[in-house]
């Protein structure tokens, strides 16, 4: 099901040039970066990848998604921490994308965080654009 926004609030743009082994640079000029394909796949290292710049982008919106989670519950989610980890292979004679999301949130118990992350996975824009296409692993745990 294709979910269409009742209003934009904000558009973000991004142009690259060169693919996996080129530039990357936003609209606004806060973005200006190069890009390379890691060791692991064969490529020099050495610069950020684009599994790099999705997996900053989930893990800070899942954790504002989890700030709201956490308001709604009455609960401080302001010290948690998101760990996102975008893995990328083979799909047939495609390529697809997996991630696993780590979620600490200091003070509460392993039900409470296991509820506030599946909340703050419900409501999170990055869910809701991979829901039903990647697998997504939710991982919460107290943390230590």
């Amino acid at each position: 099901m294709t979910t269409e926004l009742d209003r934009i609030a904000y558009t973000a743009t991004v142009t690259a040039t060169g693919g996996r082994a080129g530039h990357a640079t936003s609209d606004d000029g806060f973005i200006d970066l190069d890009l390379r394909p890691p060791k692991e796949m064969g490529g020099p290292g050495g610069a950020t990848n684009p599994e790099q710049l999705f997996a900053a982008g989930y893990a800070a919106c899942f954790q504002g998604a989890l700030g709201a989670a956490g308001r709604r519950a009455k609960i401080d989610t302001s010290a948690s921490l998101v760990t996102a980890s975008v893995s990328i292979g083979p799909v047939g004679d495609a390529f697809g994308l997996a991630v696993t999301l780590d979620v600490q949130i200091p003070g509460v118990d392993e039900q409470q965080c296991q509820a506030l992350a599946d909340d703050a996975h419900r409501i999170c824009p990055y869910s809701n654009a991979t829901r039903g296409n990647i697998v997504v692993d939710v991982r919460a745990r107290p943390a230590e």
